[in-house]
């Protein structure tokens, strides 16, 4: 069973260090794209709200980052996205290849804008 965090700083200590970099990037790519979201821990990994609505998470696996732009999230990346490993509202991005920070970012300001709207 997963320990429970407090912080996303606890969370992301508690990995190796080559994926706690992983985690600062998703983290300071979050912080960039939205920078009044709140971010607090929820369903045991980093979470961001922005006008009081999720966001996005993310979590660190064994051999995958998990991320979660909510389903219309991953629906506007539907192709970006295909090459990953899919769920209802997650992909999971392996460890032993390239991140794509560049999507990352893209799919977070297209959540921003999202919320801001008013229609997630």
């Amino acid at each position: 069973m997963k320990e429970k965090y407090q912080t996303v700083d606890q969370y992301i200590a508690c990995f190796a260090e080559d994926t706690q970099q992983v985690l600062c990037q998703l983290r300071a790519i979050v912080k960039e794209k939205a920078p009044g979201a709140t971010e607090g821990i929820s369903y045991g990994m980093p979470a961001y709200k922005t006008n009081g609505k999720p966001l996005v998470y993310f979590a660190a696996f064994k051999k995958h980052i998990g991320f979660y732009a909510t389903p219309s999230g991953h629906t506007a990346f539907a192709a970006e996205l295909a090459k990953y490993k899919q769920g209802k509202g997650s992909v999971q991005f392996p460890l032993n290849q390239p991140i794509p920070l560049n999507l990352i970012a893209e799919m977070v300001a297209y959540r921003v804008e999202e919320n801001n709207k008013g229609n997630a």
